[in-house]
Parts: C-alpha cells; structure tokens; sequence
C-alpha cells in the first residue's frame, strides 16, 4: 500500500481558479473547496462602513483539501505555492498530513485503492 497524505491549502478566494488550474495540470482530480474565515500575520483591518470604523479580525479565505497517493506530494505542494503565491502578507498556509487509512464508501475498499479513480485503474 502506497503512503497517503492529505495536503490544506488555506489561500485568497481569488486563487481558487488558478489553484484548481495548476493541480489538474498536474493529475489531482479530486478535492474539497470550503469557504473559511480567519486571520494570521495581519490580525485583520478596519473598514467604515455608513460613518462607524469596524475591526475586520476574520478575512476571508478558501480552504482546499486534497489528498494524494499517486501524484507526489512534493510536486502539489510546488505547484500550490506557485499558483497562491503574491508575495504579500495573507497569501496563506499549506498544511501536511499523513493519513492512516482511507475508505471507499460505495464499495468498501480501503488503503491508497479508495482515493484512485476507477477509470485510471482500468488502464
């Protein structure tokens, strides 16, 4: 059984196409897009709004989830840098987990032959 890792990516709302761009050019086909509020370095903004000043403490962000056990990993994470990176602060964070085991729920498979496409295997 092959290794699985699941990779977050947490980035700007406005690289989400690119992002999808960069990982189908690269073989991912499969991940989950949530959209998520949060802050880091830049601890949020102030904004008026109709004359009151606000604390803007959560930007928002996207959250994409994915998890590899054919493409390397090291190849998603490049290819995600490139496609999310602006250089300014807020550009977001990557995040690296092994996983321990996966299910196919449909069919019951487990391991690294849940998360492959069926179509690839009939190759």
């Amino acid at each position: 059984m092959r290794p699985i890792t699941k990779i977050e990516i947490m980035t700007r709302p406005e690289k989400l196409e690119e992002l999808k761009a960069a990982m189908n050019n690269i073989g991912v086909t499969g991940m989950t897009v949530t959209q998520v509020y949060g802050c880091g370095l830049t601890k949020g903004h102030r904004e008026i709004y109709r004359g009151q000043e606000y604390n803007i403490n959560l930007v928002p962000k996207v959250k994409v989830e994915i998890v590899v056990c054919e493409v390397p990993v090291e190849q998603v994470l490049e290819a995600a840098k490139t496609a999310c990176r602006t250089g300014q602060i807020g550009d977001g964070k990557i995040f690296v987990y092994p996983i321990a085991n996966a299910i196919r729920i449909r069919t019951g498979e487990e391991g690294d032959i849940a998360i492959i496409d069926p179509a690839d295997m009939a190759k």
